[in-house]
C-alpha cells in the first residue's frame, strides 16, 4: 500500500479538523483507497494550545518550511493572502501538490497559483473554499464535465443565511439577530466580510472561473451585503410569495457572463428558498442535466475538514497510480467577456414612500414606463391616516441602466421621498 506524507500548515479551527479526521479515519481511508495518508507534520506558530485534538509531539513544529520538506502533500489552511500565497508558491515550486481552503487566496490570485502548479506538474485541489463539505467543486469540475453551465445560485454564506432566516421567523430586527449570532459564534466580532457579501463573492468567483474557465478575479463580482435588510421587505417578499436570500448569481447568456452578489427574492416553492439557518446550497443548472442542488453545511471545522481530506484523498490517488494533474482547471475561449453592469437584466423589487394624494401612481408608473419598464405586480396598502404610505412595485425583466434611470427619475418626483429600496428577483 503507498504511503502519502500530509504536512498541515495552520493549526487553527480547520487545521484541527483535518488533522482530527486524519488520525482517526486514516484505516477507513486507507481500506477505502488503499493509500495511506500519513500525517507527517502539523505547523503553526502557536503549537501549544490545545486544540481538542492529540496531535504527538514530535508532528507538530513552528516550522512552515519543515512541513513543506518532509511532506508529499502540504494542506495551507493559515487564511489570508499574504504569507498563505507565498507558502502554496513556495511548494507547488518544490513539486509538491497543495490543498487549500483559501477562497480569498483563489479569488484573487488563482490564475497565478494554477499557473505554477501547472509549470510544476503537481495539483492544487480547493473543494474545501466554497460551501465547506458540500463537494460543488468536484461536481463542477468532474460530474458536470459534460455540460454548458447556464446558471449557477448559492446561498454560500451561513451567518447570513441564518440573520435572515431568524429575522423572517421570528420578526426580529438585524442588529438584534446579528448579535445574538456574534454570541453564538455564527458571526464573527468583526461581520463586514460576512454581512457585506465579500465572502460570498469570493465563492462567486471561485465557482464562475470553474463554470467558465478563466479567471475572473474579484473587480467584476457586483456586491451588495445584507445590512440594509428590514423587517418591512421580509414581510412584503412573503405576500408576494417570496422569500429574500443573499445569493451569488452567476450567469452566461450569448457568450457574456455575470457574476453578481444581491439579497435576491426568490420565489418560496424554490428548493433553494427553503434553505435556512446556517446551511448553505447551490443549485447549477447544466445544458444537458437540467437542475442539481447541493445542500450541507457551508462552514464549520468538521464540514470543512471532510472537503479537505477528501481532496487529500484524490491527490494521493493521483500520487500512488502514477498521474498527476488528473484534473486540472480547464481553460475554455469561447466566453467573449463580461457582461457590462448596465446591460445586467433582471426583474426587480421596488420599495418607495410616496404621498397619499390623487395622481401619485400615475406619475410613478409614467417615469417606468418612461423608461420601458413594465410592472408585474404592486402593493398598496391602507394606512390608518399619515402623509405618506409605502408602495412596493415588482417589475418584469428590466436592463440595470434603465432602472438607474427610472429611479433618479422617481427621487425627482415631489411625491416621492428618497427612500428606496431596490432587491433583485430571480424566478429560479
Amino acid at each position: 500500500m503507498k504511503t502519502v506524507k500530509i504536512g498541515i500548515v495552520g493549526f487553527g479551527t480547520v487545521g484541527a479538523g483535518a488533522a482530527a479526521t486524519l488520525l482517526a479515519n486514516r484505516e477507513v481511508i486507507a481500506k477505502r483507497t488503499g493509500v495511506n495518508l500519513e500525517l507527517v507534520r502539523v505547523a503553526d506558530l502557536d503549537i501549544t494550545t490545545d486544540r481538542g485534538v492529540s496531535v504527538p509531539a514530535e508532528k507538530l513544529t513552528t516550522s512552515a518550511d519543515e512541513a513543506i520538506r518532509e511532506a508529499d502533500v502540504v494542506v495551507e489552511l493559515v487564511g489570508g493572502t499574504t504569507f498563505a500565497r507565498t507558502l502554496i508558491l513556495k511548494a507547488l515550486n518544490a513539486g509538491k501538490p497543495v490543498v487549500t481552503a483559501n477562497k480569498a487566496l483563489l479569488a484573487k490570485y488563482g490564475e497565478e497559483l494554477f499557473a505554477a502548479a501547472e509549470a510544476n506538474g503537481v495539483d492544487l485541489y480547493y473543494e474545501a473554499s466554497v460551501g465547506g463539505g458540500i463537494p460543488v467543486i468536484k461536481a463542477l469540475r468532474e460530474g458536470l464535465v459534460a455540460n454548458r453551465i447556464r446558471r449557477i445560485y448559492g446561498i454560500l454564506n451561513g451567518t447570513c443565511n441564518y440573520i435572515l432566516t431568524r429575522m423572517e421567523r421570528e420578526g426580529a430586527d438585524f442588529a438584534e439577530v446579528l448579535a445574538d449570532a456574534q454570541k453564538l459564534g455564527y458571526a464573527e466580532q468583526e461581520p463586514s466580510l460576512d454581512i457585506d457579501g465579500f465572502d460570498t463573492a469570493h465563492k462567486a468567483s471561485i465557482l464562475a472561473s470553474l463554470a467558465y474557465g478563466r479567471w475572473f478575479g474579484m473587480d467584476p463580482v457586483a456586491v451588495e451585503g445584507i445590512r440594509d435588510i428590514s423587517l418591512a421587505d421580509l414581510r412584503y417578499a412573503d405576500e408576494l410569495g417570496y422569500r429574500i436570500k443573499l445569493l451569488a448569481i452567476i450567469k452566461e447568456i450569448s457568450g457574456q457572463v455575470e457574476i453578481g452578489v444581491h439579497p435576491t427574492l426568490i420565489p418560496k416553492n424554490a428548493l433553494l428558498a427553503n434553505i435556512s439557518d446556517v446551511f448553505n446550497g447551490v443549485m447549477v443548472e447544466g445544458d444537458m442535466v437540467g437542475q442539481t442542488l447541493f445542500y450541507g453545511r457551508g462552514a464549520g471545522r468538521n464540514a470543512t475538514a471532510s472537503a479537505v481530506v477528501a481532496d487529500l484523498t484524490d491527490v494521493a490517488m493521483n500520487i500512488a497510480s502514477g498521474c498527476p494533474r488528473r484534473v486540472t482547471f480547464r481553460k475554455e475561449e469561447q466566453f467573449a467577456g463580461l457582461t457590462p453592469s448596465g446591460e445586467v437584466q433582471s426583474r426587480f423589487y421596488i420599495r418607495l414612500q410616496v404621498q397619499d394624494s390623487p395622481g401619485v401612481m400615475a406619475a410613478v408608473t409614467k417615469v417606468l414606463a418612461d423608461q420601458k419598464i413594465s410592472i408585474s405586480s404592486l402593493i398598496q396598502h391602507e394606512t390608518a391616516g399619515g402623509k405618506e404610505v409605502p408602495l412596493v412595485i415588482l417589475t418584469h425583466l428590466a436592463c440595470e441602466s434603465r432602472l438607474t434611470a427610472a429611479i433618479a427619475g422617481l427621487k425627482a418626483l415631489r411625491a416621492v421621498s428618497d427612500q428606496v429600496k431596490i432587491l433583485r428577483i430571480e424566478d429560479l
